[in-house]
């Protein structure tokens, strides 16, 4: 076979095809007939494989020409796999040990072989079955603000900032796919959408009649498209973490672009609440996961909170690019209107950051991509009950996201729609 055609690799043919692989080799072991390969893939786009011999373990990971959620009748570009690879060297050079380690990368095969974290699980996984993990709030914020502050003109030469924008502009399809699937098909009758009906159907029909909201979503829009800031993950939620109580990876940044600072870190908020109002329908008893549901709400909180802190400190010690310059503040002995600027700033994210937070919420119930917190519930009704509070927290921080002061307000609405049962 032409090693320059692609192929896709199976747990049948990746001993033979990745025996000569020298750098998966010094990791797990040389003799490929001892390998033990598991297809572990479960997300929407990708083949991913355990590969484990003698000295340890690794991780394959190879992208498809197509979306698996649909098939061959959504054709991908490979070369998505090559601004994933460059997202994570990127971002373990921002924040260092928060990403996998890449021990190789093919860009014709459409491959990374990587670092195989154990006993790490999916963070989303975990939130389902009810763990509440320590460290995750304080983790996500730094990384967040260090890999966007980072990437962006606050820090980086903006020569590098600009040659970087220009690479990672060619992610035109899966930008795409966010374009429409979050910001556009949930508020029309999209060939792919779908919810839980018929439980849902009224309040699903409301909302798509709502001119606010489509407003909303279509300015949010405007931003993600034309506001190139930094160098954002593009896909971060509780699917794209893996955790162990002691420790925190950020994993599948297949859809990095750059975008406004403010994405990355809606889009993970999100799912937090998401969680949140998820915990009735995967309770056995009423109120046994109150305990949970008050995790989650610090969570976040955590995680805006440190975001706010980090993003200040490096704010004061790594703005080095051709934003906010220190020649006009600090070094005319006026560090306060570097402490002006810097409020303004983040004012600016936290109001973007709660309006992505509410197109993801809207976009996981009512488009084509869900997430397993709702779907893992198979009783339909308790799915509605925990959907319907979700959506409505989702259109509240979209339509009102210049009047909602802190995320303590969104603590209390949040706790209220808990309270309403489904009508």
């Amino acid at each position: 076979m032409d090693k320059h055609v692609f192929e896709a690799l199976s747990a049948e043919t990746l001993p033979s095809r990745l025996s000569g692989n020298t750098a998966l080799c010094d990791r797990i072991g040389g003799d490929h007939g001892r390998w033990q390969v598991k297809e572990v893939g479960d997300g929407n786009l990708n083949l991913v494989f355990i590969v484990t011999g003698e000295k340890g373990a690794a991780i394959v990971k190879q992208a498809l020409p197509y979306v698996r959620l649909v098939g061959e009748r959504w054709p991908l570009p490979l070369k998505r796999s090559f601004f994933e690879y460059h997202a994570l060297i990127r971002q373990a050079a921002r924040d260092p040990g928060m990403v996998p380690e890449i021990l190789f990368f093919d860009a014709e095969q459409a491959m990374i072989i990587m670092e195989y974290l154990t006993p790490h699980v999916i963070l989303r996984r975990a939130l389902i079955a009810g763990r509440m993990l320590p460290k995750i709030g304080r983790d996500l914020g730094l990384f967040t603000a260090r890999t966007l502050f980072r990437g962006s003109d606050l820090s980086m030469p903006t020569r590098d900032k600009k040659a970087d924008l220009a690479l990672f502009a060619d992610n035109v399809e899966l930008c795409d796919i966010t374009e429409n699937l979050v910001f556009s098909d949930p508020y029309f009758e999209a060939e792919m959408n779908r919810h839980t009906s018929p439980h849902l159907d009224n309040l699903v029909e409301e909302l798509r009649r709502d001119r606010d909201l489509k407003v909303e979503a279509q300015r949010l829009k405007h931003i993600f498209s034309a506001k190139a800031e930094t160098l954002c993950h593009g896909d971060l939620h509780t699917g794209s973490v893996m955790v162990t109580d002691d420790e925190t990876r950020v994993i599948d940044p297949e859809f990095a672009f750059y975008g406004p600072i403010s994405f990355d870190v809606g889009m993970l908020l999100a799912n937090f609440w998401m969680s949140y109002f998820s915990q009735g329908g995967h309770e056995t008893t009423a109120g046994e996961r109150d305990q949970m549901r008050a995790y989650l709400l610090d969570t976040t909180e955590t995680i805006w909170e440190t975001f706010c802190d980090e993003f200040s400190a490096l704010w004061r010690s790594d703005r080095k690019g051709i934003l906010y310059q220190a020649s006009l503040f600090e070094d005319r002995n006026d560090p306060f209107g570097s402490e002006q600027a810097l409020t303004i700033v983040l004012d600016e994210i936290y109001r973007e950051m709660l309006g992505f937070a509410g197109v993801e919420i809207l976009r996981r119930i009512l488009g084509l991509a869900h997430n397993a917190d709702f779907e893992t519930i198979d009783d339909l009704s308790r799915r509605a009950q925990c959907e319907s509070k979700a959506l409505k927290l989702g259109r509240h921080l979209a339509v009102n996201r210049d009047r909602i002061a802190s995320l303590r307000d969104i603590r209390a609405t949040a706790q209220r729609l808990q309270q309403e049962t489904l009508s």
